[in-house]
């Protein structure tokens, strides 16, 4: 048997991955129609879909209540306005020697500026809400030429992932459209197909191509060796349809770019087993029904169908306000009125809408993340409202802690590592320079 190439192999794991995906994506489809119509992308075909998605929803309490989901983590987690994170060295003596504890403090601010002037505080709210309607989120940290780092949230559904060993996750292959323009932009012109550059030749720049990228942990590395291709974790482009084997680019990172968290999951799952949408999906449901149906009662009070003798059948009857209709009939039974008599309990209906409104905000911590918002805080020290943040979000202690074994710890990881190479790049040119 001949052995696979490289594209011969990333696309025969990319099949089983998906496989191992589809019995997720009819409830994740479901969830999108119901809480999130716009997050999902199944299809590299759906992009700059302007078309009507939200067509699921009459009442959109479980819409709202995600938004206040993605505000409040986002403000009580990784809130743009203050730090929220810390740098440490193994040793905590460490911390006290003055020149290492005022050096932390440098990179710290740092960083602090390096996500200030990214795209971070953009992409978090996304991945957040993606956390709480789907319970799988994934966001790409990749080398920025201007920012130092560009912060890509993957649409659920145009991703596929994989667990390590210790039931992390490890592996990361998403599929996603790029313009001949940009992969030119981005790869080169001599690394593309023969399509992109007859594409590009053309001016057709704006002709889209399916373009795989994966990260994998690289088992084919070589220890000892520095170079890009035998880091810890292997990153690779390819067009899907592209010329035979060849690839868009070979790299490597010592950490794995693409972050996948999860809310919460069961024994060797990969993608999220519950969270705060799906235990609300079936309220949610509930809830468009009810309301469907409080509508039709309300309109068959207002306007309710009408029976009529068959004398006046091709006859004009003026149902207007102040509208006469002229009879010869003098049997009311006889007149036109109503077919039956509507008396529907709206004030039931009123009220088990309320409760299902309340049961799917319950679901989302809205109560929890509405806190501040009733409370003034401004004549409050600082300590004291720091103190209520944090009692505030310990009901979200083992999410929390997830989010920082998944997400937080290895993006501050990753933030780091990608600023520190590009602050040495920019230091050894600067020397260059000087020895000119």
């Amino acid at each position: 048997m001949a052995e696979l190439s490289p594209k011969q192999h990333y696309l025969k794991h990319l099949g089983q991955l998906k496989n191992e995906r589809t019995s997720f994506e009819e409830h994740w489809r479901e969830l999108a129609e119901f809480i999130d119509p716009r997050s999902t992308r199944f299809l590299t075909t759906e992009r700059n879909n302007g078309s009507k998605r939200n067509t699921r929803i009459v009442d959109p309490t479980a819409s709202k209540a995600a938004r206040t989901l993605q505000s409040g983590m986002l403000s009580g987690i990784t809130s743009p306005t203050r730090p929220w994170f810390k740098l440490a060295t193994p040793d905590p003596e460490m911390m006290q020697y003055g020149p290492v504890k005022r050096w932390l403090d440098v990179v710290m601010t740092r960083m602090n500026d390096v996500m200030n002037r990214s795209n971070v505080y953009q992409s978090l709210p996304i991945i957040y809400r993606h956390l709480g309607v789907f319970g799988t989120a994934a966001m790409a940290v990749l080398e920025d030429d201007e920012d130092v780092i560009r912060t890509h949230p993957l649409p659920i559904g145009s991703y596929y992932l994989s667990n390590s060993h210790r039931l992390s996750v490890d592996t990361t292959y998403r599929v996603f459209s790029m313009t001949a323009r940009q992969i030119v932009m981005q790869f080169g012109l001599d690394n593309v197909s023969n399509a992109v550059r007859g594409a590009w030749d053309n001016a057709n720049y704006e002709a889209w191509f399916d373009v795989v990228h994966l990260t994998e942990p690289n088992i084919d590395r070589v220890n000892g060796k520095l170079n890009s291709r035998n880091k810890a974790f292997k990153s690779v482009y390819f067009e899907l349809s592209g010329d035979g084997d060849k690839l868009l680019r070979e790299a490597g990172f010592d950490e794995p770019p693409i972050l996948s968290p999860r809310w919460e999951i069961n024994g060797e799952d990969v993608y999220g087993s519950n969270c705060p949408g799906m235990m609300a999906l079936g309220t949610g449901k509930a809830l468009q029904l009810e309301q469907i149906r409080k509508a039709n009662a309300i309109d068959k009070l207002v306007n309710p169908p009408m029976v009529a003798p068959t004398g006046l059948k091709n006859k004009l009857i003026n149902l207007a306000p102040g509208g006469v209709t002229y009879v010869d009939e003098v049997d009311a039974t006889k007149l036109v009125r109503p077919a039956y008599a509507v008396s529907p309990q709206l004030n039931d209906m009123l009220g088990s809408i309320a409760d299902d409104r309340q049961m799917i905000e319950a679901c989302f911590f809205s109560d929890l993340f509405n806190l501040f918002s009733t409370i003034n805080t401004r004549s409050m020290p600082v300590e004291a409202v720091a103190a209520m943040q944090d009692e505030k979000l310990l009901q979200l202690g083992p999410v929390l802690e997830r989010l920082n074994d998944e997400f937080l710890d290895p993006f501050v990881d990753r933030t780091f590592n990608t600023w520190r190479a590009a602050t040495s790049f920019l230091s050894l040119r600067k020397n260059c320079r000087a020895l000119l």
